[in-house]
């Protein structure tokens, strides 16, 4: 135990953010709970902290299994142009017009939500407790990448237009300066999604259309800010570190008309709305009439493994920050 807490304190103030940010999966993935009605809250809600905990799971992930980072991003530019109708919206068609490597190599997102979809309902049809609560937790990472604008983009940390670091500004900085104190994540009710492949193409498309004035307005904002008024030393999980300057992103974040708190609304409604989908198509089970309700030690192994490779290695395949 002391070692996992070492290795937990350790990667909480020395490495680099991921896509969404610890602090902005978490949140999101606490937030759709609140939205579940009260047959799958008696579940999910004594749970909250496992879902919240495991909501990064996935980026670990990433520094173990190489096909790992496929599944959070897709380079959608690549197909053509908005609304890139050349891309079959269907994994099988797309596979047989492209083939696998050049999916693999522009990422799955959309996709590989729904093969989540499918593992989660049988996760609930086997009434199996530890399986549901994993794949909500992984689940509700991928779908929230999906809402990111810089997941559906070539560019996805300016590194084609000298703008390198954006990706991290967008979803990590912001959101942990701006969240807690200014948003608003009380949402209503989660819906049943009655076709899971089209919202999620919806969704992606929106993340895509964006992707152009999340690059624009930073670069039109840094002709305004100097150096030193773009970037500043400010704390950081009790540090100080030389970070965007909380003036720039105020800027930055009213530029863009508040676009980062409404992703993350968009993604905790679709988390809790494919949680209650997959609950709906396996037919409602009780849950509280469940299996296997304590993880295994292989389970907790899992997870150990999981955090001494993000701790310790580098991220397999191509990398979707």
């Amino acid at each position: 135990m002391k070692k996992l807490l070492f290795i937990t304190i350790f990667i909480l103030n020395h490495h680099p953010l991921y896509p969404w940010g610890f602090y902005a999966h978490r949140q999101i993935n606490y937030y759709a709970v609140f939205m579940l009605p009260p047959e799958m809250l008696v579940l999910y809600k004594p749970n909250l902290s496992f879902l919240t905990d495991h909501a990064v799971d996935p980026d670990k992930r990433r520094y173990a299994v190489a096909a790992e980072g496929a599944r959070h991003y897709i380079d959608i530019d690549h197909y053509g142009v908005y609304p890139f109708d050349s891309l079959p919206r269907t994994f099988s068609k797309a596979l047989e017009k492209y083939g696998r490597d050049t999916l693999q190599a522009y990422g799955i997102v959309p996709w590989h939500i729904q093969i989540m979809l499918y593992r989660l309902t049988a996760a609930f049809k086997e009434k199996d407790q530890v399986k549901i609560l994993k794949l909500s937790a992984d689940f509700g990472h991928y779908i929230a990448d999906a809402h990111v604008p810089l997941h559906v983009c070539s560019n996805h940390n300016g590194q084609l237009t000298n703008q390198v670091g954006i990706h991290a500004f967008w979803e990590s900085r912001i959101p942990e300066l701006l969240a807690a104190t200014n948003w608003d994540f009380l949402l209503g009710k989660a819906s049943y999604l009655t076709n899971p492949l089209s919202f999620t193409w919806q969704r992606v498309l929106e993340s895509a259309a964006a992707a152009d004035s999340v690059l624009r307005i930073d670069r039109e904002l840094t002709t305004q800010f100097s150096a030193d008024r773009k970037y500043s030393f400010e704390p950081r999980n009790g540090k100080v570190i030389r970070q965007y300057a909380t003036d720039y992103c105020l800027a930055y974040n009213q530029q863009l008309n508040n676009m980062i708190e409404r992703r993350m609304q968009q993604a905790i409604f679709a988390v809790a709305s494919f949680w209650y989908t997959a609950w709906v198509n396996a037919g409602q089970p009780d849950l509280k009439q469940l299996i296997h309700k304590n993880l295994s030690e292989e389970d907790q192994r899992e997870f150990e493994r999981l955090n001494q490779a993000w701790l310790t290695g580098k991220a397999l395949g191509k990398d979707c920050d």
